[in-house]
């Protein structure tokens, strides 16, 4: 007789446990024992020890087989299992990582925790556990179009019909539910939800969230109107990305050295600053043909494709200095220059931060973080089984982005959802600029460092979104390049591992729409370039939706600074605009509180956050691995730190970007 030992540790959401009975096999190199059935009663958050027994010793084991079947006539009882551990009659540890929901009347096999690619021998129970398991995701996590020319996401409904492993936490959804209820309630309170009339003042806008503010907010709302705050905005507001370096003015934006030479002063003229790099253009020309929201409480919504002229000065302060509020001038497209009217140039910028509203909450919000993130999910479940290293390496930043995306399609982008409440371009024109966005999207563009190389903003100071993101980038590749040479001693590792490379071609097919423009690999054949790819996804799925994520509420509380929608057209002449033209251009009170609500909803942190590096879940059971994860957590500390330290002398902190507030995936 033989005896092993063996630990089952639950899960600690409060649903976590069961009172199923859970039966299990060791299955080894040299057979596997019969079943034995350990319990059937699980208390959240507990460690069990059991004794099995065997009439020989199975040599190496590779997987355990655990049996969940319902107990007496109880309805089946889903149970959250976090891993089993064996020891062996000769002191070895075995251990089994699950970290999943186990659900129905079924049988789970679990393999070895040492992670494994498909190039080496696999033993023939481990090869065929792997197909089987695939097979079963495969069924579960199903492709579906949402809209045309976008990345494809998983075949649901409602959250509900989600797999449970794909479904928020008890407390997650409890908390989360919970922000939604208690800013609402607080809104419908003070009468403002249902106001379809415009503000009167600019100060009665700070009754939304008179009671929930915050350094930044209150920097916000005083700084809104200086030109200085608005270039500042484009380096480390809530969407960083669009700004570029400008050497030659587009030939549709005739933006004279006259024109500008009052803001420049008589030192310099354009031509000296664009030669000298110090010109940058914020051009949204890809709203251009956008079909603007036709009604929000009745009222026509108006959108525009306007763009802007910066000048670094001397000071490094980041100013603009020409705004065409749209891609054609002419007589009735007049640029705005500093040295108009107050009201003139004030509205002139309002267009602006309107415009870039629309631009980041649906290019780089959510198409560049939310759908993407959502292929890479869906892929990684279809395509790589949970012994992979890149499996391991991935899922953490992956978690909870299936709920939260498909709360977003019921709740944000379905006919008469939040979008047509609040926005410009409502949801009649969100597909037509997911699918133009689509179309420019480009792997150079989401890898960060490449990113900057190509908009020219290497060297300009104060672009603290930059700094701190080449610091984080450059941590996670250090990371996820230990853990890959770990494991693919070779580039021919690389190219004949299958797994690995469905894969990539899933993602490309599915999440890319096989477009060859884009740059996007179909296939890897290197080391290197599958380093580079994996730190573009975990990026992707971490700091970069931190980054336009995180920060809504601090930036648009303040409404004036960017206005959801418009319902005047833009001006067309100078010199007539006054303060009462910008507050009836600007969203009624109930359409403002709705997006301040919003915004505030998605910018909390709601409870069961993990943050970035933090692992709780110990998929990887092999040493090396173990300490590459202590040393990325420690380069995140001192990262975190310095960040930390930075913020303390600057007026206003960039916090965005701090690891201690980024959220390991996207998942709200």
């Amino acid at each position: 007789m033989v005896l092993y030992k063996v630990t089952v540790a639950t899960g600690s959401d409060l649903t976590a446990g069961t009172i199923d009975t859970i039966s299990i096999s060791l299955v080894g190199v040299n057979g596997e024992s019969t079943k034995q059935e350990l319990s059937h009663l699980w208390m959240p958050g507990k460690v069990t020890y059991f004794e099995v027994s065997t009439e020989t010793d199975l040599g190496d084991l590779l997987l355990v087989r655990i049996y969940k079947d319902a107990y007496l006539y109880y309805t089946e009882d889903a149970w959250y299992c976090l891993y089993v551990n064996v020891t062996s009659p000769e002191g070895q540890l075995y251990q089994f990582p699950l970290y999943q929901w186990i659900s129905g009347v079924t049988t789970v096999e679990i393999l070895e925790g040492k992670a494994l690619i498909s190039t080496v021998n696999l033993h023939p129970i481990i090869q065929k556990q792997r197909e089987t398991e695939l097979k079963k995701k495969k069924k579960t996590h199903r492709w579906t179009l949402f809209s045309d020319g976008i990345p494809h996401c998983i075949d649901v409904e409602s959250i509900v019909d989600l797999p449970a492993n794909d479904q928020y936490s008890y407390l997650k959804r409890g908390s989360f539910s919970y922000m939604a209820l208690i800013t609402k309630l607080a809104a419908k309170l003070k009468g403002l939800l249902h106001r379809e009339k415009p503000w009167t003042t600019l100060e009665d806008m700070k009754m939304v969230f008179c009671f929930v503010r915050s350094r930044i907010t209150g920097e916000v709302s005083r700084l809104w109107n200086e030109d200085s705050f608005f270039g500042y905005q484009y380096l480390n507001g809530v969407n960083p990305m669009v700004i570029r370096k400008c050497l030659n003015l587009p030939e549709n934006f005739p933006v004279s050295s006259s024109m500008v030479a009052a803001s420049l002063g008589s030192s310099t003229d354009l031509d000296k600053e664009l030669q000298n790099g110090n010109i940058f253009l914020a051009d949204y020309k890809i709203l251009q043909g956008i079909p603007a929201n036709p009604s929000i409480n009745g009222k026509e919504q108006y959108i525009t494709a306007p763009m802007c002229l910066l000048w670094k000065d001397p000071q490094d302060q980041l100013l603009p200095i020409a705004i065409q509020l749209g891609q054609t001038p002419g007589e009735r497209m007049p640029i705005f220059l500093p040295s108009d009217s107050k009201w003139d140039w004030t509205l002139a910028k309002i267009w602006m931060r309107n415009a870039d509203f629309q631009v980041h909450q649906i290019v780089y919000h959510l198409l560049h973080t939310h759908l993407l993130a959502e292929a890479f999910n869906v892929a990684t479940t279809r395509q790589l089984p949970m012994s992979h290293p890149v499996y391991k390496l991935i899922t953490p930043h992956l978690r909870y982005t299936l709920e939260i995306n498909t709360i977003a399609r019921s709740e944000l982008l379905s006919p008469g959802g939040i979008n047509d409440q609040i926005l410009g371009i409502g949801n009649g024109g969100v597909p037509v600029l997911l699918k133009k966005a689509m179309e420019e999207v480009t792997y150079s563009g989401l890898c960060l460092p490449d990113d900057i190389t190509s908009r020219g903003m290497d060297a300009i100071p104060n672009y603290f979104y930059r700094d701190d993101g080449l610091r984080v980038w450059a941590a996670m590749e250090g990371f996820v390049s230990n853990i890959i040479h770990y494991y693919y001693g070779s580039d021919e590792a690389v190219k004949t591992d299958q797994e690995l490379q469905s894969w990539v071609a899933e993602i490309y097919e599915e999440g890319f729409l096989k477009r060859e423009s884009s740059g996007i690999p179909s296939y890897l054949e290197t080391v290197s370039a599958l380093v580079k790819y994996l730190t573009m996804v975990i990026f992707r799925c971490s700091a970069q939706h931190a980054a336009v994520n995180a920060g809504q509420f601090d930036y648009y509380s303040w409404l004036p600074n960017s206005p959801s929608s418009m319902k005047s057209p833009p001006p067309t002449t100078k010199g007539v605009t006054t303060l009462q033209n910008i507050l009836d251009a600007l969203p009624d009170v109930n359409t403002t509180t709705v997006m301040m609500t919003t915004m505030w909803q998605v910018s909390k942190e709601t409870m069961d956050t993990r943050h970035l590096g933090n692992y709780p879940d110990e998929r990887f059971t092999e040493e090396a691995p173990q300490k590459f994860i202590a040393e990325f957590q420690k380069t995140l500390v001192e990262i975190s730190l310095s960040i930390e330290e930075k913020n303390r002398g600057r007026r206003l902190p960039y916090p965005y970007l701090d690891p201690r507030h980024i959220e390991n995936s996207i998942s709200i």
